[in-house]
């Protein structure tokens, strides 16, 4: 606490550019809640040494590359969280630090927001820890999932669609991204590529992208404000397009949820959606 203002963050390594305090003051502010929000860039070398500090807030958010490292923090691990094995939010309340993830609900928001649902055939490319997440949603919410990757990610593929049968009994698909094919109804980029700077790139090839029908494209990656995938799905016909500032938003909203009870709405988020699109 800082005059009695409560204390929250951002912890990362790097966080150059990051949007998380101009969303979270956004959000404070519709909320009417005095806060004060500091960006926590902290190097490995410093991570645990620093825990003594992180405990002393309100609360904080965590991104890449902490969100595991970041467990061992926790006294206590909230049911998203032991799911995805992922926190990238922590309430501490009374010296007591819960772990949570909100990047699920968030996930799900977005692909509401679109007028999309998961219920349905869906195709995610690559298998990283996000897209662990969103596999494990897919197949909870009912859809038919085939997850596709690069050559050198079919191990890891193959090993979540194992642990997806194992726990939840579906059965999931794997492929190559140059062996997809066939139609769905929503195709998920939760892979790194055509991430700013490298905006020329695409995890799909023109080729590859010819054996696939779709009704909707949803892609993690938020800056670019539209990436070289969401440019082709487009040109290829596909009704709904979407980038990843819904989802970032949303998982910040539902922090703040967990952090004071306050709720936010469709057209709300959309607006400091649309605010922050602006700022990259």
């Amino acid at each position: 606490m800082t005059n009695n203002v409560p204390v929250f963050g951002i912890l990362g390594h790097p966080l150059g550019h990051t949007l998380s305090p101009q969303i979270h003051a956004r959000l404070f502010e519709l909320s009417n809640e005095p806060a004060k929000y500091e960006i926590l860039d902290t190097p490995p070398e410093k991570l645990e040494s620093s825990f003594s500090y992180f405990k002393s807030l309100a609360g904080f958010n965590i991104t890449i590359p902490y969100k595991i490292d970041i467990i061992k923090m926790c006294d206590r691990l909230d049911d998203t969280a032991k799911r995805y094995n992922s926190v990238n939010c922590i309430a501490t309340v009374n010296g007591v630090s819960t772990g949570y993830n909100t990047d699920c609900t968030g996930f799900t928001k977005a692909i509401e927001a679109m007028g999309m649902t998961l219920c349905n055939e869906v195709v995610m490319l690559g298998c990283g820890g996000v897209g662990r997440m969103i596999a494990i949603e897919t197949v909870r919410q009912g859809g038919k999932l085939t997850i596709a990757v690069r050559e050198a990610d079919m191990p890891v593929a193959a090993a979540l669609s194992e642990e997806i049968k194992a726990n939840y009994g579906a059965e999931v698909k794997h492929c190559l991204l140059s062996d997809i094919n066939g139609a769905f109804d929503l195709v998920v980029n939760a892979t790194p590529v055509g991430m700013y700077p490298n905006t020329d790139a695409s995890p799909l090839t023109d080729e590859a992208l010819s054996h696939i029908t779709a009704n909707g494209f949803f892609d993690l990656i938020y800056n670019p404000a539209e990436t070289k995938l969401m440019k082709m799905m487009k040109e290829k016909g596909v009704s709904k397009v979407s980038g990843g500032m819904q989802m970032l938003v949303w998982q910040a909203a539902v922090a703040h949820t967990i952090w004071s009870g306050a709720e936010y709405t469709a057209q709300q988020v959309q607006a400091i959606s649309d605010e922050m699109m602006r700022l990259v």
